[in-house]
């Protein structure tokens, strides 16, 4: 498939509109795609969506969540979709939402690099906690995420994932520093599906989200047997134990939930799948953030 192509049908799935109907999309994409800062990274400007609480204390160390969107997505989008802000208000953390360079808004590893800069900058300009510097992302974000847990484990606490687009093999990483790691996925998602198998929009595969769990796991040197539970009646839970530097690997399954942010702002069903309802992957996320900061 050609780039347009590809470009073509990820701007459908995030707007979700009949792909005919392009030059809508883009014209409403260019609408929405608000940022509020910008740095000068490796590979020049660069932008991102902040979010600081009325309550921000300078003289206290702030934690700070990094959020990021997923393929042909943008930081307003994310931010909308995860509700992290809300959470931010409420909690008194820092949030960002930085912008994909790819096209269109893609991550690539070579973006660890402006992750990097970003917290300088933010850590430069807020009080940061630098223990407790975490990270997320949405599908092609999650992906993202994974590659940011083993390029910055020294500066990032723990990691979140949702319907992650795992696209890189997992001997990939070269980092086995233990990365506690809590995800959320979907047994309906169209788009990245829970057993593995091809990716619909380029010319890969994904793996099971079980397997891709287990080898989490077995990074942070886990017990073997994970242990299960039912979270009220469309959500199991699988949580690895007894892992080195405590770095819990957990993995929330939704039973009937799409491509979609669970208790977030759903997107488009008749693309990305059923809402994925029963837990608020955001809040269960803090709480799994808030349990692990990084060692000092």
């Amino acid at each position: 498939m050609t780039m347009k192509g590809v470009f073509i049908r990820l701007a459908a799935i995030v707007v979700g509109v009949p792909v005919v109907s392009l030059g809508l999309v883009l014209s409403w994409m260019r609408f929405q795609d608000r940022t509020n800062g910008t740095l000068i990274a490796a590979d020049g400007k660069r932008e991102f969506l902040l979010h600081v609480p009325a309550s921000y204390d300078r003289t206290r160390p702030t934690p700070l969540v990094i959020s990021l969107h997923g393929a042909a997505g943008w930081p307003a989008q994310q931010a909308n979709t995860s509700g992290w802000n809300r959470l931010a208000d409420e909690q008194g953390f820092l949030v960002v939402y930085p912008s994909g360079n790819g096209f269109p808004h893609i991550w690539h590893p070579a973006d660890s690099s402006f992750i990097g800069a970003l917290i300088d900058s933010l850590t430069a300009t807020y009080h940061v906690d630098p223990r407790r510097i975490f990270v997320n992302g949405l599908s092609q974000g999650g992906g993202m995420t994974f590659v940011l847990s083993c390029t910055l484990s020294s500066r990032i606490a723990a990691v979140g994932l949702v319907a992650a687009a795992e696209e890189l093999p997992w001997n990939w990483c070269a980092d086995h520093r233990p990365m506690p790691m809590i995800s959320f996925h979907g047994t309906a998602d169209p788009i990245v599906r829970y057993a593995g198998g091809r990716n619909p929009i380029g010319p890969g595969s994904f793996p099971s989200v079980l397997d891709w769990t287990a080898h989490w796991a077995q990074r942070n040197r886990c017990a073997a047997v994970p242990t299960d539970s039912a979270i009220g009646p469309t959500t199991d839970r699988r949580e690895y134990t007894q892992c080195a530097g405590a770095a819990s690997v957990v993995l929330y399954t939704v039973r009937g939930g799409g491509h979609q942010w669970p208790g977030g702002r759903p997107l488009p069903e008749w693309l990305a799948g059923p809402p994925a309802g029963g837990v608020d992957a955001t809040r269960l996320m803090w709480a799994f953030f808030q349990q692990h900061p990084r060692a000092p």
